[in-house]
């Protein structure tokens, strides 16, 4: 509770530490007030209080000033703050307004909390918008309407409120955008320790998203690398939380494949992080130059530009109202929307002309001394404090009405698709779009991966909540092998009847697969205990198993099993008889053209170089190895489509030697075995062109595929069943979001390092 006091304040807004602008904001505006006006620092018993806007339901862990917490979309919390407020000592309220912090349309829950508060209110405007909607422009209305002041940080903004808000002149106070005290110096001890000492550097930095238009600034870089080849451009910033829901990290894997496409990438720099006030300093303390390239003229702020200002950079900028703004009178340089030309031609005049930069440096900073936390916080409580005297004068209008190895962005690994589909006895096989279909019934086959999947997401993240799923799907696996033993049993009806009585050579495979995999990585006694058990009695069943196939998805389970029990005599002659078969029966049918164990390639065909390349490592056997790279060489090379993108083999007669291979339909399943065999075949090899083939798969999911769509729904975190030729097949089955799930932690394993196996 805040303290009573005559100067006390109370800041409404998100608040560190999430990951949010408006976020840091507040916590450096909060800061400054306390210590330069309220003289002392920020904490819980200072005179500055914080009402925390949460974007999730589990809150954050904040500092002990955090007064009261409020869930965006729960109404009650709204008017809990209220109260807190009311019962506080606070003499005015800070609101910081974005439309997205707030719940209900367009924001409209914050009234759930203002329209309670008997105290001023100040909000801080970080969004005007010229074209609002009518639910906007009557949202930000009746916030003015309620205020006894309003700030806001460009002049143009002022005008805006003025002229379509209808907002009261007297009221707008405009205050610069805070910015740290950061000396004017050398660039040189900064470059030193981000392993750039001597080169040109360029930054970018900002929540990553289109609108950014990092796509032109990575033409003209490309355009300026032949002068100048030693350049570095930084590209600093996660995706924005709104289009990784959307679309995961498909923008900022765009950039980055087009940087490869330009062959800049050793110039082009991904620091894929959410950084700190402090980092931000020294990284633009390393920088020669800051762009940003927005492609939107109506934004009336921008921190990251303030930052740059401060740190005396000299900036190359589209004509957003902000940068026409902060970089007039020679304090920057203007490029036109999208001009790669420009931004190409700007650059290099700046590097060209030392002399010119450090004159636009040192304007920039100069006039951004007017700008740094000390002067902004005495600016901002003059305002309060005129703020309270109006409140004063008006009581009635103002009176509340009511009381790593692979560098490549990948998104976070979501299960929410996965939990959709799985009830009490276990994983359904097929949905109808993104629902369960319990005609259908349950797998072996399915639940099977599910533990793979599941056990590798332990090993990663240690993930506590994985693990009631991966008991309900190991649930499954004992109770589809019958009481005496012998082969798992596959389909299962959703009232619990068994179709079969005998699974497939495929199924039995997997089952090996998935218990060994467990046995290696279970997250308790008790878990792996029970692994250990059924594969003790799956295991004599692959003296039945016919097919190479199956032969291979237990050389995996072998494998794993003897990571954790690696004196077990029975299981290492069960992998080396398998292994030596797979290897024989593909030598003896392969040919200079056809480099596969039969005259026809089906499904999960990846999963066979896999096993060859991991079973030689364990046998040391270099020819088997050998054989392993040689058919998933071939397998990829007949799987490149237009572009060098991957063009997976189709299931509509599937690819038989001497005819043309199928298109279509095309299925997740493949992808993930390729994944997880360029996997194998870098960590035996050590050759880092595999780590280009998994980036090459995995994209297939994002769109680089033949019909030039993504696989995956960001919304329900699922994964489409297949790319057909009039598109994708909408239904979102149990394999597919397996694979794709596979996929990922195989892509995020490989980032970590950790396990470092070749399996």
């Amino acid at each position: 509770m805040l303290e009573q006091n005559t100067d006390s304040v109370a800041f409404i807004s998100s608040y560190v530490p999430r990951k949010c602008g408006v976020a840091t904001f507040t916590h450096d505006l909060a800061t400054a007030v306390s210590r330069e006006c309220l003289g002392q620092p920020l904490s819980g018993n200072s005179h500055a209080g914080i009402v925390a806007l949460n974007d999730r339901d589990d809150f954050y862990t904040y500092g002990d000033e955090v007064v009261a917490q409020v869930g965006e979309h729960r109404r009650e919390d709204y008017r809990i703050a209220a109260e807190v407020l009311n019962a506080s000592h606070a003499k005015v309220v800070s609101l910081q307004h974005e439309y997205g912090l707030y719940g209900g349309e367009n924001g409209d829950y914050v009234f759930d909390l203002l329209d309670r508060l008997d105290r001023p209110i100040v909000p801080t405007l970080h969004t005007i918008l010229s074209k609002p909607s009518p639910g906007q422009l009557a949202v930000l209305r009746r916030i003015c309407r309620k205020s006894s002041a309003v700030v806001v940080m460009a002049d143009r903004a002022r005008e805006l409120l003025i002229d379509v808000y209808g907002a009261p002149a007297e009221r707008i106070h405009k205050i610069h955008h805070g910015v740290p005290e950061m000396p004017f110096g050398d660039t040189e001890p900064f470059k030193r320790r981000y392993g750039l000492a001597g080169r040109p550097i360029v930054l970018t930095f900002g929540l990553l998203g289109p609108g950014k238009g990092i796509e032109t600034m990575l033409d003209a870089i490309a355009d300026v690398i032949p002068q100048f080849p030693n350049l570095a451009y930084i590209i600093l910033g996660v995706t924005h939380p709104a289009e990784k829901r959307e679309s995961g990290e498909s923008y900022r894997l765009s950039l980055e494949s087009r940087a490869v496409e330009l062959g800049i990438q050793r110039n082009v720099l991904f620091h894929n992080r959410y950084v700190s006030s402090r980092d931000l300093c020294e990284y633009l303390q390393a920088a020669d130059i800051y762009v940003t390239p927005y492609r939107a003229k109506e934004q009336i702020t921008s921190g990251t530009l303030a930052y740059a200002l401060a740190a005396g950079k000299a900036i190359i900028s589209t004509p957003y109202w902000y940068a026409e703004e902060l970089l007039a009178n020679h304090r920057g340089v203007l490029v036109d929307f999208g001009s790669v030309g420009g931004f190409a031609a700007a650059l290099r005049d700046l590097l060209e002309k030392p002399d010119e930069r450090e004159q636009i440096r040192r304007s920039a900073y100069d006039y951004a001394r007017q700008m740094v936390w000390p002067e902004v916080a005495r600016r901002y409580w003059e305002t309060f404090k005129k703020a309270t005297e109006a409140f004063a004068r008006r009581p009635t209008e103002f009176a509340p009405r009511r009381k790593t190895l692979l560098r490549m962005s990948l998104p976070d690994v979501h299960f929410d698709h996965l939990v959709n589909m799985t009830d009490d006895t276990g994983l359904l096989q097929h949905a109808v779009f993104s629902l369960p279909n319990r005609a259908h019934g349950y797998s072996t086959d399915d639940n099977a991966r599910a533990v793979v999947v599941c056990s590798m997401q332990w090993a990663l993240f240690q993930d506590e909540e994985i693990v009631r799923y991966l008991n309900t799907y190991l649930s499954y696996l004992h109770f589809a092998q019958p009481s005496g033993g012998g082969r798992f049993r596959n389909f299962m009806s959703y009232d619990r009847r068994w179709f079969d009585q005998d699974g497939s050579d495929d199924c039995q495979g997997r089952v090996i697969w998935a218990l060994g995999h467990l046995v290696s990585h279970a997250p308790n006694d008790s878990v792996q205990e029970l692994a250990r058990q059924l594969f003790h009695v799956a295991v004599p069943a692959i003296r039945t198993l016919e097919h190479p196939r199956s032969w291979s998805l237990s050389i995996l389970g072998l494998h794993y099993y003897l990571r954790e029990q690696e004196s077990d005599a029975e299981a290492i002659a069960y992998e080396t008889d398998l292994a030596r078969r797979l290897c024989g029966i593909t030598t003896a049918h392969e040919s200079h053209d056809w480099h596969w164990f039969e005259d026809r390639v089906s499904y999960d065909n990846a999963r066979l170089p896999q096993a060859l390349i991991i079973a030689g490592f364990d046998l040391n056997d270099r020819e088997m190895v050998d054989c392993g790279l040689r058919v998933l060489d071939w397998l990829l090379d007949i799987q490149t489509g237009e572009g060098g993108r991957l063009s997976v083999i189709g299931n509509h007669g599937w690819h038989r030697r001497g005819a043309e291979k199928p298109r279509f339909d095309q299925q997740p399943l493949e992808a993930a075995a390729l994944i997880g065999a360029c996997k194998a075949a870098y960590r035996v090899s050590g050759d880092s062109r595999w780590l280009d083939e998994m980036r090459r798969c995995f994209e297939w999911y994002l769109g680089r595929n033949d019909m030039g769509v993504a696989l995956i729904d960001f919304k329900t975190m699922g994964c489409y069943d297949a790319i057909t030729a009039n598109g994708v097949n909408r239904n979102q089955g149990a394999e597919s979001v397996l694979s794709w799930l596979l996929s990922l932690l195989t892509m995020h394993e490989m980032q970590t390092g950790y396990p470092p196996d070749v399996g």
